[in-house]
């Protein structure tokens, strides 16, 4: 019985889901079962509004309307009754129904089997009603899992989990594909140029001015340089001002002459395509001017697929290259960063270091190793819970 490869079940926001929680727990969830010889299908409850409910018709789908805290209880009844082992509950706040996501207080309450909790936000310093919840949660979990080192001491300090309750494994990336890369260049047009690329929904805290005007100074020294800014505006930033950050962005590349310089590429980029697109620049930028970002996914592909970073030093960015302190420049200095930008560029053998320095930090955010790191602890926690049963009766 307990060498049997263990059922999970996960809950979180799911594919088809346009939304990065989705999209992780699918490679998650793809990761494990290849790590334990591709033998079970694990279910999902998948978090969901009433009108998507018929969006997962698969019978290992479990949808959860997050507004109604009876199916809350209902779900962990019927995972109390499954074959269950083990829960993964992926957090991100703004996914559960209730203030601040308090529903999934109910469903941690009533349901019996081991739950494992990863955070995807943790803060430093957590306000109400946020902090009430995610303490709540992170006490109810038997076990805590973060994606930054940063944020065990966080659970500890501001909710007291146990160091031993809370354990750090990285983001999971893609394997990199060498082929993709040129074949990507080629249809792109970028084989002459130097390619820096950002992706992510469009919105004022991305950062992209100080890009725009670092590369200003820096394109009269590299004339190669394109600058590619993928990904839709925000829904929320278009909802309240439509597309007018978008366009003072246009207004200033004419205004800094940097027509030849910027691509846009103002659409949904799906999965496999940003893969590709990230493979295929020369330098990923992350310009954030918020300091407290705790995770980034497209950061951390970039990190997986052996891609130089440059990036402002928030939480996340400091953790992943901790030891790399050059890849890390001020918020809002654009003289430190088109000297870095031209320096990168110019100065011989100085890239292809960082690419190197690069791909060996993010061999260990591979997939198929996040995987089987994530099974070796779901086991650990189940046999650790069988224990404590024993020991009971």
């Amino acid at each position: 019985m307990n060498n049997r490869l263990p059922q999970i079940a996960y809950v979180s926001t799911y594919v088809p889901k346009k939304c990065g929680l989705a999209t992780y727990t699918h490679h998650l969830r793809e990761a494990i079962t290849h790590a334990k010889g591709n033998r079970s299908i694990d279910p999902v409850i998948t978090m969901c509004n009433p009108d998507e409910r018929s969006d997962y018709p698969e019978p290992w789908m479990l949808p959860l309307i997050k507004q109604d805290p009876e199916d809350y209880k209902k779900v962990a009844d019927a995972i109390n009754q499954s074959s269950v082992d083990v829960v993964s509950l992926q957090h991100e706040f703004g996914i559960f129904g209730g203030e601040a996501g308090s529903h999934i207080i109910d469903f941690l309450r009533r349901v019996k089997k081991p739950v494992i909790t990863t955070f995807h936000t943790v803060f430093e310093h957590p306000v109400a009603p946020y902090a009430d919840v995610q303490k709540e949660i992170a006490r109810w979990s038997d076990h805590n899992l973060v994606m930054n080192r940063k944020g065990i001491g966080y659970l500890h300090d501001n909710f007291e989990v146990p160091f031993e309750k809370i354990t750090f494994i990285p983001h999971g990336t893609p394997v990199p594909n060498r082929a993709d890369r040129v074949n990507v260049r080629r249809a792109a047009k970028w084989e002459n140029r130097k390619v820096l690329f950002t992706f992510g929904l469009l919105g004022r805290s991305k950062g992209i001015e100080l890009i725009l005007r670092s590369l200003a100074t820096a394109v009269q020294a590299v004339p190669e340089l394109l600058y590619v800014i993928a990904g839709q505006t925000h829904p929320e930033v278009r909802k309240h001002e439509g597309e007018a950050y978008r366009e003072e962005l246009m207004e200033l590349i004419m205004e800094l002459g940097l027509k030849h310089h910027v691509q846009w590429m103002n659409v949904y980029v799906p999965e496999e395509q940003l893969v590709s697109l990230i493979s295929a620049c020369d330098l990923y930028v992350t310009p954030y001017p918020g300091m407290s970002q705790i995770t980034s996914g497209t950061l951390a592909y970039a990190a997986g697929l052996g891609r130089p970073i440059l990036s402002t030093p928030y939480v996340y960015a400091k953790d992943l290259v901790q030891g790399h302190e050059e890849m890390l420049l001020p918020f809002g200095d654009v003289k430190a960063w088109s000297s870095k930008l031209i320096e990168l560029f110019t100065y011989p053998g100085m890239l292809t270091e960082w690419e190197r320095v690069i791909s060996d930090i993010g061999r260990s955010m591979h997939w198929p190793h996040v995987g089987a790191q994530h099974l070796r602890l779901f086991q650990q926690v189940i046999l650790k819970q069988r224990d404590k049963i024993a020991d009971v009766g």
